[in-house]
């Protein structure tokens, strides 16, 4: 019987269903599905998780052990005092601001040495005292001011001055150097103000380069922020070190400070008059735990007595009640949790100091922490490896090291295959 074709259709040999065709398309898919496979098993091994996240959780501040010592606070006026690159032991009295006297001539004498840096050894610029100069020193001292006797035509270095200035603590010297420097007193005692506001003595007016006008106004916390930056002038911390100086004219002159020498006390300088009563702003180096250290005091308005004895008698016991306080003390234990690190699967590790963190002070003293993180190379973090260096913020601060507490391994399997893509 005949066969029946479609007109035009072909037979097509290529179109039959070859057994070793199937074959090969069965090898072909199963090869490619090994593929993906491997693909996917290497994918899953080596895909990385991102670092861990790292919280602070120390706070920014902590206080040092121990209850707030009792400082012998004057009984009246108004004081301040401080540790300097250690802390302030805050203030006693009045805010408000108050006569300072002699006091003043602390900011006189930074400011020249601000403009006219004076080097060890050297004797700084020279002034020649005029006639006018002469009659100033002797009208002064005939309403009982404390002067310095000068004659004309007489060279006085910036040195021999500040001598003058800051020991025996005499006015007309003060109105000196301020003609000298600024052309005269209104515009230096302008330069006084626009430093103190640098200082950030807000709450003082100087109205006179010598303090003996009762409207040249300051607080003690104010003052002790000159004391500061005054003492780190180093001619300055130098010449209120001086028990006497020989001077032109006047000879030998001593320094009314009678504390100067006893008991680590090298400086600073005294003030009386009625309106301010006795004042005092002080100095005393103390060695605690090996280190050097400077505290600082200011004392006003002090009448108790004779002025200027009640302005010291105030300012040694106070000065030597804060020394007494000093102590190293343990900023931070051993194993205080520092850090919190956790990774992108959801696992903690906790990150403590290694060592004790110790730290001269006193109780409840409050002391800034730095922490800096180290630069990890590994998403792996292992018990004991250092993560970070806890530091006292301040220059030269004793540190330790924050250690890993528990390790934190790398992703696990369910996590790498929720970030496949």
């Amino acid at each position: 019987m005949a066969t029946t074709q479609r007109p035009g259709a072909k037979d097509d040999p290529g179109r039959r269903d070859h057994p070793g065709r199937r074959q090969r398309t069965a090898v072909t898919g199963a090869l490619a599905l090994v593929l993906i496979a491997v693909v996917l098993s290497l994918r899953i091994a080596t895909e990385n998780m991102p670092p861990p996240t790292i919280r602070r959780t120390l706070a920014a501040y902590v206080r040092l052990p121990g209850s707030t010592p009792a400082l012998q606070w004057p009984r009246e006026g108004q004081a301040a005092v401080e540790v300097e690159a250690v802390g302030s032991f805050g203030s006693s009295g009045s805010t408000a601001p108050v006569p300072i006297a002699s006091v003043a001539k602390v900011m006189t004498a930074y400011v020249i040495l601000r403009e006219h840096p004076l080097g060890a050894g050297h004797d700084g610029f020279m002034m020649t005292v005029t006639g006018t100069q002469v009659a100033e020193q002797r009208q002064r001292l005939a309403v009982g001011q404390s002067t310095l006797p000068v004659r004309v035509g007489e060279q006085i270095s910036e040195r021999q001055a500040l001598q003058a200035l800051l020991l025996p603590s005499a006015n007309n010297i003060a109105v000196m150097l301020a003609v000298h420097d600024a052309g005269g007193v209104a515009a230096f005692v302008a330069r006084m103000n626009t430093t103190a506001r640098a200082l950030g003595m807000s709450s003082t007016t100087y109205t006179d380069p010598s303090g003996y006008d009762a409207t040249t106004v300051s607080t003690a916390v104010d003052q002790l922020r000159l004391a500061r930056a005054a003492m780190r002038e180093p001619a300055f911390a130098a010449i209120v070190d001086e028990r006497s100086a020989e001077l032109p004219v006047a000879g030998m002159v001593e320094n009314l400070n009678a504390l100067l020498g006893e008991d680590g006390y090298v400086g600073l300088k005294t003030g009386s008059d009625r309106a301010a009563g006795g004042c005092f702003m002080f100095a005393k180096d103390i060695t605690v735990g090996a280190r050097q250290l400077t505290v600082l005091g200011v004392v006003l308005g002090q009448r108790e007595g004779s002025l200027i004895p009640a302005a010291l008698a105030s300012a040694r016991e106070l000065g030597d009640s804060a020394a007494a306080a000093v102590r190293l003390l343990t900023a931070l234990p051993a194993g205080t949790r520092v850090l919190m690190a956790t990774s992108a699967g959801g696992r903690h590790a906790t990150v403590v100091t290694r060592g004790a963190l110790r730290e001269l002070g006193w109780g409840g003293l409050t002391l800034p922490i730095k922490v800096a993180p180290v630069r990890m190379a590994t998403t792996r973090l292992r018990a004991g490896q250092r993560l970070a260096t806890v530091t006292i913020d301040e220059v030269g601060g004793p540190s330790t090291a924050a250690v890993v507490m528990q390790s934190l391994g790398g992703p696990s399997l369910g996590w790498r295959f929720a970030h496949l893509l």
